[in-house]
């Protein structure tokens, strides 16, 4: 099974709460990557979670 093919696990902790920047301070996740979570491809969540690691690091905000 394929990096894509496998169930992309969702990175909400529970405390949705928006900076603003519009990044939630728990997960890294904009507002619009946590409305659409639910529709995306697995291969789109994979993009989400690498810019959840960039952002993490502070190398990009959006």
């Amino acid at each position: 099974m394929s990096e894509t093919e496998k169930k992309v696990p969702n990175p909400c902790v529970g405390v949705c709460a928006l900076d603003e920047n519009d990044l939630c301070i728990a997960c890294q996740r904009s507002g619009m990557e946590i409305a659409e979570w639910g529709v995306f491809t697995n291969e789109e969540k994979l993009q989400v979670w690498e810019k959840i690691k960039r952002r993490e690091k502070g190398e990009i905000i959006k």
